[in-house]
């Protein structure tokens, strides 16, 4: 699946606030709505197998909702596939491309789909990015703060070890950020953007975290 050619024009939607796939990284998913127990049911018949992630958005006010799904999305692979004891689904999807709405398909679905444009992520498609001006050791000292403002605990010799691609994508999708801050983690151009907006959501949370402390006082 190099080339837009090898790409379907449509495939099935996954709206889910909050969650974010990122080219070449893994997302585990829990499925147990009906209309989504039948949507992977049909992925795995088809050749691609392919499911697109979308957030949900929200209109500004007097605005037109559209369809209510933000124009950019990124297609996972199936690639993991479980089933329980209650007919829930295990499922892990790879990240594969980008993609941008073209409009709503209408069927007999009881899911979304949707006519898809692949053009302008080609990146996505290619080799796993590098961050040649990234400074790991001070993002690691900026994580470490974040991390320690919100309770959370990580590998930090993981962390150290893993290639830029896997740290950056892997953070953008696992830390707790708002839909529309998951969104322009998602729609950066590349990793050395991403990585400079993930920077900058981390320093504006630690920035609003402290004078929240201040204000309580």
């Amino acid at each position: 699946m190099s080339r837009p050619a090898d790409l379907p024009e449509i495939i099935p939607l996954f709206p889910l606030p909050g969650v974010l796939l990122l080219p070449r990284a893994r997302l585990p998913l829990h499925v147990f709505e009906p209309r989504y127990l039948a949507m992977v049911d049909d992925c795995l018949k088809t050749p691609d197998r392919l499911i697109g992630m979308v957030q949900p958005r929200q209109p500004a006010p007097g605005t037109d909702p559209g369809n209510g799904l933000q124009s950019i999305g990124c297609a996972g692979r199936l690639t993991g596939f479980s089933e329980t004891e209650d007919g829930r689904y295990m499922i892990s999807l790879t990240g594969v491309s980008r993609f941008r709405i073209r409009g709503l398909v209408d069927g007999f679905t009881p899911y979304l789909r949707a006519e898809v444009s692949w053009d302008g992520f080609e990146r996505d498609r290619g080799k796993s990015e590098t961050d040649p001006g990234f400074d790991r050791e001070a993002f690691l000292s900026l994580l470490g703060r974040f991390f320690a403002r919100h309770e959370l605990g990580t590998d930090w010799d993981s962390l150290r070890q893993a290639d830029d691609e896997l740290l950056i994508n892997s953070l953008s999708m696992l830390a707790p950020f708002e839909v529309e801050d998951r969104q322009a983690l998602l729609e950066a151009p590349s990793l050395t953007t991403r990585r400079e907006t993930l920077v900058a959501l981390i320093e504006f949370a630690l920035h609003s975290d402290g004078h929240s402390e201040e204000t309580r006082q």
